[in-house]
């Protein structure tokens, strides 16, 4: 008897380690990228074989998808990595409609006029050095902010700090 409880506590032991014992489904797994969230929280709007792929770039949007951005392009919805495809995209002259883009706070896509942009944070960008994480609410941007740095624009000046990733491709 004694072995078989050895057993079964190592086991339980080794089980917890390998599998955690959270049931918090928003914890990050350890070595998660901060841009990153685990498949089922994560919004695909896109329809197709690769609607989980950066309609510019390619990326994985789930791996990616605190920075991610959605529009709706000729008629489809269709979503982006980051502010960075998404204003490659717009600088070739494109219309989209109706820009969302994913309040990390919530997890859920929001208007872009309606984000508070933390743009320059200690957490890594995507496609960019310089990152833009967007809050819905102003004081979780303050939060972040706080924490992680950087300066809180709207989308309009975030825009604008993507554009700059472009200006050594211009001669």
């Amino acid at each position: 008897m004694t072995k078989t409880v050895s057993l079964f506590v190592v086991s339980l032991v080794v089980g917890l380690f390998v599998f955690g014992c959270s049931t918090d489904k928003n914890m990050a797994t350890p070595n998660m990228m901060f841009q990153s969230v685990n498949a089922d929280e994560a919004t695909l709007v896109q329809e197709g074989e690769n609607r989980d792929s950066c309609i510019r770039c390619g990326m994985d949007l789930v791996k990616f998808y605190k920075t991610s951005h959605t529009a709706t392009y000729n008629g489809k919805n269709i979503q982006y990595c980051s502010l960075h495809c998404l204003e490659e995209h717009l600088g070739e002259g494109v219309e989209l409609k109706n820009p969302q883009v994913v309040d990390i706070a919530s997890l859920k896509f929001i208007d872009v006029s309606k984000a508070y942009y933390v743009v320059g944070s200690s957490k890594r960008g995507t496609m960019s050095k310089v990152s833009k994480y967007a809050f819905l609410e102003e004081a979780m941007a303050k939060k972040f902010q706080a924490e992680f740095g950087g300066e809180i624009m709207d989308f309009a000046h975030a825009r604008e700090k993507a554009k700059e990733d472009f200006k050594h491709y211009k001669n």
